[in-house]
């Protein structure tokens, strides 16, 4: 009779009941291990799925809560023309996430100027931005399925509306590994101490292990919870202690091999004696020479958190952290139902210019091509009002941009309608997103399998390809 796969093999016979005809496959799992799809850490070669792949890290600029396409890059003459009309016959009345699918049209006030040798539409609002246009790759045609910001916000990280799924960051992470063993392969940073919808499952494994999950970082004199000695303890007396504890952990796991979470904690015991040293040199900015703490907008109250964030993104994909998730409005969100002039006017000045600085920064410094950056929210705004000068949710057409590593700057690709309603030219879901980036990185994310109860799960759910046009 065979053993249960819980419990630990006693004997020859049982080990042989369990193996089977498998051997093969431990050999496997050990090259793997190393190399790639099941590797947690450690400096291996990179398991890529093909030759295009020029990224080697990923910084994922997230605008908590919607930023309006129509304000910042779609521009759209006819709003002007039929504001306080509402939506012409010939448009589909989409179910709206407050019920303002019947409101009247709002009008935009925006400058528009198209910049850079390509002619990019950027409006007054991101001054920044619209120095670095010819090295990023503007789409127009993004789409997703959530209405609301939970679902939406889950599926931008994760694939899918309902928590349960590893996020992008997890699966890159399952994918590549680390090139530094010593920092955690996926680093989340936020502008406040408030959390992102949904919290630490925008960065969570679902049902891979919790070794690939993220690590929350925040500027101050602990940047990450928990890891500094406690006074009077030794770096001599740590590594004991930690010993011990590993030692402990491992007699308890024998057994308990089918919980992941077992082997996740070992591994962060270990990781966190490492960073223990490295985290610091990592987090302290003091050395950056003045014109790069300017150029990002360091000490000026309105951008100092995103600048802080941006450039840390910048000093940990330098340092070999694979991927780096950037969320800016987790305090005062991009969400404006109501008074969409103050509450854009204030996003746009706290984060233009730190985006913009990062850019400039990684390529100045030969990092870009290596790099990829995107940067988005979980949907756009409707062009109906909402609350008289607002707009509501619009998950149906919305834009995204993407720069480096291996993106062709200075397009603009995909469109929506007249109106930036719907994505009309182009289309692409979540779910092509998230194969784009994942082959930026060399991964097909088809390919990209992890056995979950005897399914093969992969990032995008069977769905969505790369939108290799970004790519020139």
């Amino acid at each position: 009779m065979k053993p249960p796969h819980y419990e630990m093999a006693r004997s020859r016979r049982d080990f042989l009941a369990r193996a089977g005809a498998g051997f093969g496959s431990l050999a496997l799992a050990h090259l793997l291990g190393r190399t790639g799809a099941l590797a947690s850490s450690g400096n291996a070669p990179l398991l890529r799925h093909h030759a295009f792949g020029r990224a080697k890290s990923v910084i994922f600029l997230f605008m908590e809560g919607g930023p309006s396409h129509i304000d910042l890059f779609d521009p759209k003459p006819l709003l002007n023309k039929l504001a306080g009309q509402q939506l012409p016959a010939s448009f589909k009345r989409p179910l709206t996430a407050m019920g303002e699918q019947d409101s009247p049209i709002l009008a935009e006030k925006r400058v528009w100027k198209q910049h850079g040798q390509a002619g990019t539409w950027v409006s007054d609002w991101l001054p920044h931005t619209s120095t670095i246009v010819d090295d990023i790759c503007v789409i127009r045609s993004c789409k997703q399925d959530g209405l609301n910001h939970v679902g939406s916000v889950c599926q931008m990280n994760t694939g899918s509306i309902l928590a349960g799924r590893p996020s992008l960051g997890a699966w890159a992470t399952y994918g590549l590994g680390t090139e530094n063993e010593n920092l955690p392969a996926f680093v989340v940073l936020t502008d406040s101490d408030a959390k992102p919808f949904n919290g630490s499952r925008n960065w969570g494994t679902g049902f891979m292990p919790s070794t690939y999950q993220g690590t929350p970082f925040k500027f101050g004199d602990e940047p990450v919870a928990n890891l500094a000695n406690p006074g009077g303890v030794s770096v001599g007396r740590q590594r004991q202690r930690i010993d011990f504890i590993n030692q402990l952990n491992r007699r308890h796991i024998q057994p308990r091999s089918f919980q992941s979470d077992l082997e996740a904690r070992i591994n962060s015991f270990e990781l966190a004696y490492r960073m223990q040293a490295e985290i610091p040199l990592a987090v302290d900015i003091a050395d950056e020479p003045p014109h790069i703490t300017e150029l990002y907008g360091i000490g000026n109250p309105q951008t100092d958190a995103n600048a802080r964030n941006c450039l840390l993104a910048r000093r940990l994909v330098e340092r070999g952290v694979r991927f780096v998730q950037v969320f800016a409005g987790t305090g005062s969100k991009w969400d404006a139902h109501k008074g969409i002039e103050k509450n854009h006017t204030d996003r746009c000045a706290e984060s233009d210019q730190p985006v913009a600085a990062l850019i400039k920064d990684l390529k100045q410094r030969g990092l870009l091509d290596e790099t990829l950056v995107i940067w988005g929210g979980e949907f756009g705004r409707t062009p109906m009002s909402e609350q008289g000068d607002g707009r509501d949710h619009n998950p149906w057409g919305f834009t995204m941009w993407m720069a480096g590593g291996g993106v062709k700057g200075g397009q603009t690709l995909g469109a929506t309608d007249e109106l930036g309603l719907y994505a009309t030219e182009d289309p692409q879901h979540v779910h092509d997103l998230h194969s784009t980036i994942l082959w930026s990185l060399g991964l097909d994310a088809r390919k990209l399998i992890f056995m979950n109860n005897g399914t093969m799960e992969n990032p995008v759910i069977n769905q969505g390809d790369p939108f290799l046009k970004v790519f020139g």
